[in-house]
């Protein structure tokens, strides 16, 4: 990857095979040393931080109504709005009239309010829960409402005592909504270094140094490909993460086909949190691989955004072939 990962100019590119470093590159020394805006990888983050609240019984379980945490929607004109679960807010299927950038505008314009998580809330519904996924940063921030209501604290904090801390993240900032909710759908600056240990977690299904800081069940659960996700998009979603496979073919399939030799293999499933501009954790089980990617660059200078399918993956899937 020495050859590859330096002239697309990332912030930087870790790689860990089995909970060790195989490939490391920061751009320069502050892309190692400060924390940067990881944008939508914020919303893994808020999944796991459900997810221990979860096990902790501090939050009821996924097929919950939206009604229990916000009884005033009991006498929305739409019946179907109480009755939206938090598995659907989870896998973006909740079904509200939602265009995150372009045509409507919604997340800037959510930003723009003085109350946040009322604007998403108010939001009609376009579709039928259950049925279609369309990515919403307003029930990230609906989410992380829940989650500070049953926790007693806020998001920060609770995040402090039992994901930061156990993992040794220490440095972080972490932006907040007018009612001082943190924002559920971006907003978190982190090192990469600390997103690869976020990954390193998910890898070995919730537990970090002995102890289990969340189920392997909801671990498993949350990482499942919930729903088929729409066009533009590649792949499934699950619980604030993306799911996909790759079968040994560049995903926009213009690439040349793989040797034969390689397709006889079962597609490798894999889940990442993806951040706007270039931020991503992929997680690839079969391989005990764990990849971070960050990027700061802006419009024509920005690396192809399929890097890790196009480019890490399969080199480390060959190699993975070639020692078995």
């Amino acid at each position: 990857m020495q050859h590859i990962i330096p002239p697309l100019d990332l912030r930087s590119c870790l790689v860990s095979v089995r909970g060790e470093i195989v490939y490391k590159h920061y751009r320069n020394v502050q892309a190692e040393t400060h924390i940067a805006k990881i944008n939508s990888c914020t919303k893994s983050i808020i999944s796991a931080l459900i997810c221990i609240a979860m096990d902790q019984g501090l939050l009821p379980e996924a097929g919950t109504p939206l009604s229990t945490f916000f009884p005033e929607l009991v006498s929305d004109p739409d019946p179907r709005k109480p009755a939206i679960t938090l598995e659907q807010l989870l896998t973006m299927t909740a079904g509200f009239n939602w265009d995150e950038f372009g045509g409507q505008n919604s997340f800037p314009r959510m930003t723009r309010t003085d109350h946040w998580v009322n604007f998403a809330l108010e939001q009609r519904l376009r579709h039928e829960p259950g049925t279609h996924m369309e990515y919403n940063s307003g029930v990230s921030q609906i989410l992380s409402s829940i989650l500070m209501q049953h926790v007693g604290m806020s998001v920060a904090a609770y995040a402090e005592s039992y994901l930061f801390g156990p993992l040794g993240i220490r440095d972080y900032e972490w932006e907040q909504d007018p009612q001082g909710v943190h924002t559920g759908g971006f907003g978190l600056r982190l090192l990469p270094s600390d997103l690869l240990k976020f990954g390193q977690l998910y890898l070995q299904e919730g537990k970090w140094e002995g102890k289990q800081l969340i189920s392997n069940q909801l671990v498993k659960r949350s990482t499942q490909p919930f729903i088929t996700v729409s066009p533009q998009n590649h792949g499934s979603y699950g619980w604030h993460w993306w799911v996909d496979q790759y079968a040994g073919q560049h995903l926009d399939d213009n690439s040349p086909s793989q040797p034969a030799e390689q397709m006889n293999h079962e597609p490798l499933s894999y889940y990442y949190a993806r951040g706007f501009g270039g931020q991503y954790v992929y997680i690839v089980p079969e391989l005990e691989l764990v990849t971070v990617l960050t990027n700061d660059k802006r419009k024509k200078e920005k690396p192809p955004i399929d890097v890790f399918p196009r480019f890490i993956l399969p080199e480390l899937w060959k190699l993975a072939h070639l020692s078995s």
